[in-house]
């Protein structure tokens, strides 16, 4: 009688198990929303990213960065000089305005995708861009999405590009598609200038108010207080306070005592911005801020209607383009009333009135919103409204440099006189006890 050995069972657990310790964990930290539009910060364990991704899903949060983590020994064994280079480079959005541009011609004279890419690659000035694109066009030629590649950079293509790239692949319109984007690229791009060149000219003077006002009380004070102890003159409050002032910031242990408060208090407000309560708080002063505020409320206006009409244009979803016209806001009051319009379509209601009640849209962008609403137009309507409050942001400036002028005229006026002052009373109680 013979015995056939058998071998015990192995449970699928052990297998699993086996399977996993034969295919090694990577650790990815993550930057993502929740459902309810809160950002989360987390490191999440998984063999390949697209793991990872499925993970963070079945969680409920909306993956907008995903990064292998590094310890610091491997990060500098990788940098070369190149690589150091990209670190210090970032891609503006002038240069994907232009990159949208060329890739659209390319893409509708009917040059395949892999070698468009190829091309642009090589004569791409921005050494960070250039070498994304060179991993795109590799994972294109490998039979990966357009899209699903661009995701892979996030610091190159954000989820707003990515997903009208989406759109533009599920639709077989991508040249329509980027031309949209170089559109909408370019507009955001010569927005962003106008409130640079408004912010140019005060800041120019302030600065140089600034570091007169130095130079005069750390040079140019001292002198004539030696010749004011010599002739025993008497100093007025006012000259006394300033020569005060002159003595701390010639005096090494009370400048840097001065630079370290600065900081503290910079830092200070940076980790209060953080916070979603601070980042509310401070972003609600900003739009509320006299001269300033109505500019930013009327830029961030311009910046949601031709995103969010951009984004239905391309036939991108509308609750996907609301959550990205979130993410993109650059002002959490504005976010907020955003997230609560997604909710209130999620749930079937209209736009406009969410965007009402949180009252922080003006009250002409609310209506023309609703009458694109009620005539299933609301694309075009959308387009519309930041075309005219762009034009309304480029008067706005022009109103605001008008008025900064002659402000930073007297304010570097009142700087300079203030030690002429300081040093002139002295002389007058000189004078008088002279005759």
């Amino acid at each position: 009688m013979y015995f056939r050995r058998t071998s015990p069972e192995v449970p699928p657990s052990v297998h699993i198990s086996a399977l996993h310790l034969d295919t090694p964990m990577h650790t990815y930290v993550v930057r993502a929303r929740d459902s309810k539009g809160n950002p989360k910060r987390q490191k999440i364990k998984a063999a390949t990213p697209a793991e990872a991704r499925t993970m963070l899903r079945e969680q409920g949060l909306f993956v907008q960065e995903l990064q292998e983590e590094q310890s610091l020994l491997e990060t500098l064994n990788k940098l070369d000089v190149q690589e150091l280079g990209q670190i210090f480079t970032k891609v503006t959005v002038k240069d994907k305005a232009i990159f949208s541009r060329q890739f659209a011609a390319l893409v509708n004279a009917g040059v395949a995708m892999v070698r468009g890419l190829g091309v642009l690659a090589d004569q791409c000035p921005n050494p960070k861009l250039k070498k994304a694109l060179q991993e795109i066009s590799a994972d294109v030629q490998q039979g990966t999405n357009l899209s699903d590649a661009m995701r892979k950079h996030p610091h190159c293509f954000d989820n707003l590009y990515v997903s009208m790239i989406q759109a533009g692949e599920v639709g077989g319109v991508l040249d329509d598609v980027l031309n949209r984007l170089s559109k909408l690229l370019e507009d955001v791009a010569r927005l962003q200038n106008q409130i640079k060149s408004a912010m140019a000219y005060p800041v120019t003077v302030g600065i140089i108010a600034i570091a007169v006002f130095l130079g005069m009380t750390v040079f140019l004070l001292p002198t004539f207080a030696n010749i004011f102890e010599e002739l025993d003159a008497e100093l007025p409050a006012f000259t006394q306070l300033m020569l005060n002032i002159s003595n701390i910031l010639r005096t090494p242990i009370y400048s840097i005592a001065l630079i370290i408060i600065i900081a503290v208090l910079v830092f200070a407000y940076q980790q209060y911005y953080k916070t979603r309560v601070g980042r509310e708080t401070m972003d609600r002063f900003y739009l509320k801020m006299p001269l300033f505020g109505d500019l930013i409320q009327k830029s961030a206006t311009a910046r949601f209607c031709r995103t969010f009409g951009a984004l239905s244009r391309s036939g991108v979803p509308i609750l996907t383009s609301l959550e990205i016209v979130r993410d993109t806001a650059g002002n959490q009051v504005i976010a907020n009333a955003v997230d609560e319009a997604r909710r209130e379509v999620q749930s079937g209601g209209m736009i406009s009135l969410a965007l009402q009640r949180e009252q922080v849209f003006p009250v002409m962008a609310i209506q023309m919103i609703s009458i694109g609403e009620e005539t299933g137009e609301i694309d075009t309507m959308l387009m519309k409204v930041a075309d005219f409050y762009e034009d309304e942001v480029e008067q706005a400036v022009k109103a605001l440099t008008s008025i900064m002028e002659p402000l930073m005229i007297v304010f570097l006026g009142g700087m300079v006189g203030s030690i002429l002052v300081a040093m002139y009373l002295p002389m007058f109680a000189v004078m008088d006890q002279i005759k």
